[in-house]
């Protein structure tokens, strides 16, 4: 069976060290060839980048325009600044390329839109790096939460908060003061916790509202937030995101990167879930998921580790070959949602409805 051949535009630390040698498997001494997919070749504004890309066996693009020009290029995965994500996906669909795009998928929700209409009127395949619902923990939680190991379930609280901004140089980056590019604790990681919500739970979230944490820090963004969120049936829960906590060392804001979900028979827990592991034994935390009924913890491990960035790739490489092109709707909502917990905040908290 034939692959689909992927270019990464924007090859950046992440895009070489998580999405390359990871995602793409081109790291021979950790991982086998993926099934469906192959990575060809790479792009970056930064010409001093092409060293690291031709070391991993790839071919190097002046721009991305070569990149759409190539027709040995089926697909590809876009890596820049959040702000030119839109931008380069809609020349990469007018193209005909399928596209991986890392989170966001646009700026705005109009822009996102735009994509997903191309990408339909095209038949590509088009989605988002929302990666965290192939944790195989995650994976494990949606199953025990819908498969009723916790009883009724009324509540669930998600959360990535860590120390991040406090130095000069981190409150410099985009993280910290662009708040337009998405930038800022609900933009680049309640977002996460949207969707990983949205997976454990099998609903879908319609409504929110938040308040902005005390401001204590240097940066343009927001501190953090509190967030409640409102399935459509009416279940209810919170996100809390925030650069403003300090959480110990690597240990503790790692394993803090997690969920609670309350059940009238248990509550489930999971530590370090909400991140770029997958769960190898090399990593920083051993992460875990644990189901508590008040009086005994029992763990829930996972039937098996599954790399969370090449699960992703292989879904959409899958979705080509077989002519089932994703879409981004599940994308543009996440938009959606940030952008409404940002209206809410501004508007002390009152309760928004995210209409599509």
């Amino acid at each position: 069976m034939a692959k689909v051949r992927y270019a990464i535009i924007g090859f950046g630390g992440i895009a070489e060290n998580r999405v390359a040698k990871e995602g793409y498997a081109c790291d021979r001494k950790r991982f086998k060839p993926l099934k469906k997919a192959v990575l060809t070749g790479a792009t970056d504004v930064n010409p001093a980048r092409q060293a690291a890309a031709e070391a991993l066996g790839l071919k190097w693009y002046k721009d991305a325009a070569e990149v759409f020009a190539d027709p040995s290029v089926d697909a590809v995965y876009i890596a820049t600044n959040n702000a030119s994500h839109a931008k380069i996906a809609i020349a990469a669909l007018k193209a005909g390329k399928h596209v991986i795009s890392e989170k966001p998928m646009a700026t705005s929700v109009a822009d996102a839109k735009t994509m997903d209409r191309i990408a339909r009127a095209k038949g590509l395949s088009l989605t988002v790096d929302h990666m965290m619902v192939h944790n195989a923990w995650n994976v494990a939680a949606a199953k025990a939460v819908q498969g009723g190991k916790l009883g009724k379930v009324n509540d669930g609280c998600f959360h990535m908060e860590f120390a991040y901004g406090y130095d000069p140089a981190e409150a410099a980056t985009w993280r910290c003061s662009k708040v337009e590019e998405m930038g800022g604790p609900i933009g680049d990681v309640a977002s996460h916790c949207f969707y990983v919500a949205e997976y454990v739970f099998g609903k879908r979230i319609a409504k929110v509202a938040a308040v902005y944490y005390p401001k204590i820090m240097k940066i343009k963004a927001e501190d953090g937030a509190y967030i409640k969120y409102f399935f459509e049936d009416g279940t209810q829960g919170s996100v809390n995101a925030a650069f403003s906590e300090l959480r110990g060392g690597l240990a503790g804001t790692l394993t803090n990167l997690g969920f609670e979900v309350y059940g009238d028979k248990a509550a489930l827990r999971s530590y370090g879930t909400m991140f770029q592991l997958s769960g190898y034994d090399d990593e920083p935390i051993r992460q875990r998921l644990e189901l508590d009924d008040g009086r005994t913890v029992a763990a829930i491990k996972p039937a098996k580790i599954q790399n969370v960035y090449q699960t992703l790739i292989e879904g959409h490489a899958a979705s080509i070959l077989a002519k089932k092109p994703l879409t981004g709707a599940d994308a543009i909502h996440n938009l959606a949602l940030c952008a409404a917990a940002h209206e809410s905040a501004k508007k002390g908290g009152r309760t928004i409805t995210v209409r599509l």
